[in-house]
C-alpha cells in the first residue's frame, strides 16, 4: 500500500522558517517527480515545488528564493525547506508522488500526481 506522510507543519511568526518533510513508502519512488502543493481555506489546491529524479527543482514564483525542495532516494524522503515565511503561506501543505515514470523535470499540475498524503497545516501568523 502507497502511503506519503508528511510532517514538520505548524505555527511560526512571519520571516520564520520551518521544514515539511514526506516519508514515502509501498513502491519504488526512484523515477518518480514528488511535488508539494498548498492549498489556502476557500482557494484552489496550487503547485508549490517540485523535484524528478535527478533532482531537477522547479518552484511557484510565489516561493521562488524562500523555500527548498529536495530529497533522500535512499530514505524514499522529500523535504521543504521554507524561509522568510509570509502570512499568505498560510495552507495545508501536500506531498505528491508522480509514478508515470522519469521526466525530465517535474510536473506542476496537480493531475499529473498519482499518490497524494493527508497534509500537513502550516500557520504563519503576522
Amino acid at each position: 500500500q502507497v502511503q506519503l506522510v508528511e510532517s514538520g507543519g505548524g505555527l511560526v511568526q512571519a520571516g520564520g522558517s520551518l521544514r515539511l518533510s514526506c516519508a514515502a513508502s509501498g513502491r519504488t519512488f526512484t523515477w518518480d517527480s514528488m511535488g508539494w502543493f498548498r492549498q489556502a481555506p476557500g482557494k484552489e489546491r496550487e503547485f508549490v515545488a517540485g523535484i524528478n529524479w535527478s533532482g531537477s527543482a522547479s518552484y511557484a514564483d510565489s516561493v521562488k528564493g524562500r523555500f527548498t525542495i529536495s530529497r533522500d532516494v535512499r530514505k524514499n524522503i522529500v523535504y521543504l525547506q521554507m524561509n522568510s515565511l509570509r502570512p499568505q503561506d498560510t495552507a495545508v501543505y501536500y506531498c505528491a508522488a508522480d509514478s508515470r515514470g522519469p521526466r525530465s523535470y517535474p510536473p506542476a499540475a496537480a493531475q499529473s500526481y498519482d499518490d497524494w498524503g493527508q497534509g500537513t497545516q502550516v500557520t504563519v501568523s503576522s
